[in-house]
C-alpha cells in the first residue's frame, strides 16, 4: 500500500496535539502514514509562552488549565508530566464596580447565582437589581431560538445590573469579547439548555450543579492547574514526543493547491509539501488567503478577532504598602479603568515568584478599546500603574515589566457562529476532501478545548484515510 502524507499547518497547541495523536495512532495500528507539521513562526506553542527572568516564572499567554476539563488532564498524564502539576492557591477574588472592589459572590457559576441566598447577600447589586434578577425564577422560558447573544439572554433572565456588574466581567473577560455580540450557543449553551429544561437558569443550576464538598471547605483545591516550570513545558514535551524531522519552523505556507492526487503546499522557502490530507490548525483568517480560489472561505473573513496585551510587573514587597488579601480582580464596564483584570500572580501561583517579591499581571484591550494594544511599552506601563494605584498603595516603580501583545489572537464566536462554521465545513468536505479545519477559531478557545479538537481531528483523519 502506498504511503499517505498528512501535513499539519500550524504549531500551536491544536496542531501539536493533532500531530501527537496521529503518530500515536499510526504506530498502534501500524498504518502507512507520514506526518509533517509546518509552522510559520520561529517557535512552537502559539499563545502558550513562558519566560524565566530573575527567578520569576512569567506566563506571556495563558497561565493555567481548567482541572475539570479532561482532555488537558489526559494529555498531561500521557506525557508523563503529572508529577509537575501545581494547583492554584485559592483565595478571595474581586470585581471592581464603580471604582470599588467587591468580593466575588460565593454560590455562583460563571457569575450566575445558583440560589437566592448569595444573590441577596451580595453587595455588588442594589436592592432593585436583586429584585429584577430574581425574576428569573418566575419568568417563562424563552421561545426556542437558533441563536442569540449572551447579553440578550442574560438581560432577559436577570436584568441589566446583574449582567453588567457580575456576569459580564467574567464572560467577556474570558473571551476578550462583547457580551452583546457573543453567541450563546457557541460559548455557553449550558445556560440555554437549563432555561429550556427547567424554565429558569437558577433552578437549573441548583438541580444540576454538584453540591459543595464539606470535607474540602477548610482546604479547598484550586480549580486550575499549571506545571512547575510553566505551561510551555507542555509544548516542549509534545514536541519531544514527535518523530524526528516531523516539525519545520520559520517556514510559512504561502498557498495550498488542490491536485488530482491530493494537495501541494507551497512554502515560503520555495519547497513544496505534497499531502493527501491537510489539517489547518491556523487562525481562521489565514484560510481564505491560503485557499484563495475558493470563495466559500470568505465567510471566515467576517469573523472578528480581538487584540489584547498583558502587562506583567515585578516589585519588591516593600514597594506595595497597601496589599489586598486575594488572588486578583476583574473590572466591570461601570468602572473608569483601562485594564480589564489583574491577577496577583505571587498569591495565585506562589511557585512563580521569589520570596519577598510581588508579581502582578494586568490585561488591556476591550473590544471597544483596541488601540491601547498598539501603545508603547512605556505608555502601557503608565496606564496600568495609574489604574493599580487606585486600589493599591504602590510607592515605587516596578523592578521590571514584561509586555506581550497578542494581535488578532482572540477569535470571537458571534451570534450564528455554529451555523457559519458548519456551512464552511460542509463546503470544505465537498470541494476539498481531506482538508480539516480545527483550532480555537472553531470549536472552543480554551487550551483543553484545543487539545480536544486536536485529538478528534487526528481520529477523523485516520477514518478518512481508511475510507
Amino acid at each position: 500500500m502506498a504511503r499517505k502524507n498528512i501535513v499539519v499547518v500550524g504549531g500551536g497547541i491544536t496542531g501539536l496535539t493533532a500531530a501527537y495523536y496521529l503518530q500515536k495512532e499510526i504506530k498502534e495500528k501500524r498504518l502507512p502514514y507520514d506526518v509533517k507539521l509546518v509552522e510559520a513562526s520561529n517557535r512552537l506553542g502559539g499563545k502558550i509562552k513562558t519566560m524565566k527572568r530573575d527567578g520569576f516564572t512569567i506566563e506571556q499567554g495563558p497561565d493555567s488549565l481548567l482541572a475539570r476539563k479532561q482532555p488537558a488532564v489526559k494529555l498531561v498524564e500521557e506525557l508523563g508530566l503529572q508529577d509537575q502539576i501545581v494547583r492554584n492557591a485559592t483565595g478571595q477574588s474581586y470585581i471592581l464596580v464603580k471604582n470599588k472592589l467587591h468580593k466575588m459572590p460565593k454560590g455562583t457559576f460563571m457569575g450566575i447565582p445558583k440560589n437566592i441566598r448569595p444573590l441577596l447577600s451580595s453587595n455588588l447589586i442594589s436592592a432593585k437589581g436583586k429584585g429584577r434578577a430574581l425574576v428569573d425564577l418566575v419568568l417563562p422560558r424563552g421561545k426556542e431560538a437558533a441563536d442569540q447573544s449572551l447579553g440578550v439572554f442574560f438581560r432577559r433572565r436577570f436584568g441589566n445590573e446583574l449582567l453588567i456588574n457580575q456576569i459580564d466581567p467574567l464572560l467577556s473577560g474570558i473571551h476578550s469579547g462583547d457580551i452583546d455580540e457573543m453567541s450563546l450557543k457557541a460559548t455557553y449553551p449550558i445556560f440555554y439548555k437549563l432555561e429550556q429544561e427547567y424554565g429558569s437558569v437558577m433552578k437549573g443550576l441548583k438541580k444540576t450543579m454538584p453540591k459543595p464538598d464539606k470535607s474540602k471547605e477548610k482546604n479547598p483545591t484550586g480549580a486550575f492547574f499549571s506545571l512547575e516550570n510553566g505551561l510551555e513545558t507542555l509544548i516542549d514535551s509534545l514536541a519531544e514526543k514527535l518523530d524526528e524531522d516531523t516539525v519545520t519552523v520559520s517556514n510559512p505556507v504561502d498557498h495550498v493547491e488542490k491536485k488530482d492526487n491530493g494537495y501541494h503546499l507551497l512554502l515560503s522557502n520555495g519547497d513544496v509539501e505534497k499531502a493527501d490530507v491537510v489539517i489547518m490548525a491556523t487562525p481562521h483568517f489565514t484560510v481564505p488567503r491560503l485557499f484563495s480560489q475558493y470563495d466559500f472561505f470568505k465567510t471566515l473573513d467576517d469573523m472578528p478577532a480581538t487584540s489584547t496585551a498583558n502587562v506583567v510587573l515585578a516589585f519588591d514587597q516593600s514597594a506595595i504598602k497597601k496589599d489586598i488579601d486575594g488572588t486578583g480582580f476583574l473590572v466591570s464596564k461601570s468602572s473608569n479603568y483601562r485594564i480589564t483584570a489583574c491577577t496577583w500572580t505571587h498569591k495565585k501561583w506562589p511557585i512563580t515568584t521569589p520570596d519577598g517579591k510581588i508579581l502582578l499581571r494586568c490585561y488591556v484591550g476591550r473590544p471597544n478599546d483596541q488601540s491601547v494594544v498598539d501603545m508603547t511599552d512605556a505608555e502601557l506601563t503608565e496606564i496600568v500603574l495609574k489604574d493599580l494605584k487606585k486600589t493599591m498603595k504602590i510607592t515605587s516603580d516596578p523592578e521590571f515589566s514584561v509586555i506581550t501583545r497578542w494581535k488578532n489572537a482572540r477569535p470571537q464566536y458571534t451570534v450564528g457562529h455554529l451555523e457559519r462554521i458548519t456551512a464552511v465545513r460542509n463546503q470544505t468536505r465537498k470541494y476539498l476532501p481531506g482538508t480539516f479545519l480545527t483550532g480555537s477559531s472553531y470549536d472552543g478557545v480554551g487550551i483543553p478545548d484545543c487539545i480536544d479538537q486536536g485529538e478528534k481531528t487526528a481520529h477523523e483523519v485516520v477514518e478518512f484515510l481508511r475510507g
